[in-house]
């Protein structure tokens, strides 16, 4: 595709699209245009977006701004939603009537959540996608709770993300109202699917120590409440529905190659079956080669594949896999800075699973937002402080030692052999890393 120039363009700002642009920032492609079309300004870090209800962030710590993103990355960015795709004529129709012509294209538009059982709650009915759309409408949640002496909250969904929201929602709910009562609709199914059973059992003592109840059944919204499939129903003053994702209706006239159920069908190569011009990633794929679950997890982790994919797109080199673990980790938040860890068969809980939790979520945020620089000589002072070093041996504590019981657990305990570089670099990091960002932090509040 050398000589002429070409132009590839970003659809979304989905957590994969994050590492192509940081990708683009490091290296630029000579003779490309890069392009980023994405419906708003900032996306939203779903892995904190239970703790930011729970009230433990601040506004917006949540959120990553994209356009220094795009800046750095020399990419022209195009603030608009995509409502139409023609994949033989390679064009973006957006809603505004603009159209988009393209040489490559990568998808990271997120997926839906499908309302229809529940439309008729109307304006009580919380998706939780868009995210930033669920974030703005959430205090509106609070504000009607602390004026009700006996509010009602549903939550639709049994997957990680309807248990974490209710966990968080409890808590938050509970700090203004001692009535307010939290509900999950888990779907006939149950809780948890695909989880371990420590894992499960952790969860239902959780939810019951917190006055959760479950109902294994599925809902449909009326007007003043929730109709489950039992008969039973439930009133509702509001309805949060986290029910798994469902791919945008425009891909079902673009003429990719689609599953049964609407989704773009991609290779290990996050390319499209059907146009090899195309990439995606994200909760609207999916994998034709191996089952893939759609969390965000995976979105994160595909995001360095898809970045060199499409470079090598343009340079000729070859693909690269994303090959998802044979496990994979989830620390799933229970609101009250504890969090459940999930990884394969093992399960653990506690607030140092959270502190985990926390220091993921944050140094994600952190690595792509994009500040001024500050003095390397006063930061370091701030650094040291007694606050932010205390924290910090908190947190390497807490990282460290989990990261030595993953990567060298089984050679200590049954062989006896201990990498001891290895070992203290598994302390050392995490400590530079949290003292560098609470010193980071307290520099923005003092400004």
């Amino acid at each position: 595709m050398a000589g002429t120039v070409q132009r590839v363009v970003l659809a979304g700002g989905g957590h994969a699209h994050l590492a192509v642009l940081d990708d683009w920032a490091r290296a630029p492609l000579p003779g490309v245009e890069k392009w980023l079309v994405t419906a708003a300004p900032f996306t939203a870090y779903s892995g904190m977006i239970p703790g930011w209800i729970a009230g433990h962030y601040p506004p917006g710590a949540h959120r990553i701004d994209l356009r220094p993103l795009a800046r750095r990355a020399g990419a022209t960015l195009v603030i608009d939603s995509v409502e139409a795709l023609d994949a033989d004529k390679r064009r973006l129709t957006l809603a505004s009537g603009r159209t988009v012509d393209f040489d490559v294209l990568s998808l990271a538009v997120g997926g839906e959540v499908d309302t229809g059982p529940l439309s008729q709650l109307a304006g009580r009915l919380l998706p939780v996608r868009p995210m930033d759309a669920f974030a703005e409408n959430w205090p509106a949640v609070l504000e009607s709770a602390s004026g009700q002496q006996n509010f009602s909250l549903v939550v639709v969904g049994g997957g990680a993300a309807g248990i974490e929201l209710a966990f968080a929602a409890e808590y938050a709910l509970r700090q203004i109202s001692a009535n307010a009562k939290v509900s999950l609709v888990a779907g006939e199914p149950g809780i948890l699917a695909g989880h371990s059973r420590a894992v499960i059992a952790y969860v239902r003592e959780e939810l019951a120590r917190r006055n959760i109840e479950i109902f294994p059944a599925d809902a449909v919204g009326t007007r003043d409440s929730v109709v489950l499939s039992t008969g039973e129903a439930i009133s509702a003053d509001f309805v949060i529905a986290a029910t798994g994702s469902t791919p945008p209706s425009w891909l079902a006239g673009s003429g990719l190659a689609l599953d049964g159920q609407g989704f773009v069908e991609i290779g290990s190569d996050l390319k499209s079956r059907s146009h090899p011009n195309i990439f995606a990633a994200g909760d609207i794929v999916t994998r034709t080669d191996v089952q893939v679950a759609r969390s965000g997890v995976h979105a994160v982790h595909a995001g360095p594949a898809l970045a060199a994919n499409l470079r090598a797109t343009f340079d000729g080199a070859s693909l690269r896999r994303y090959i998802p673990r044979k496990r994979t980790l989830y620390l799933l938040a229970t609101g009250d800075r504890r969090a459940i860890l999930s990884w394969g068969g093992l399960a653990a809980r506690g607030r140092s699973i959270w502190l985990l939790k926390d220091w993921i979520d944050r140094r994600f945020v952190r690595r792509h937002t994009v500040r001024a620089k500050e003095s390397a000589a006063k930061l370091g002072r701030r650094m040291i402080t007694n606050p932010v070093r205390g924290n910090a041996l908190r947190v390497a504590l807490v990282v460290g030692t989990c990261l030595n019981v993953i990567n060298q657990g089984a050679d200590i305990w049954l062989l006896g052999e201990l990498d001891l570089p290895r070992f203290l670099m598994n302390y050392a990091v995490p400590y530079l890393v949290a003292s560098y960002s609470a010193a980071k932090a307290r520099g923005l509040m003092d400004s």
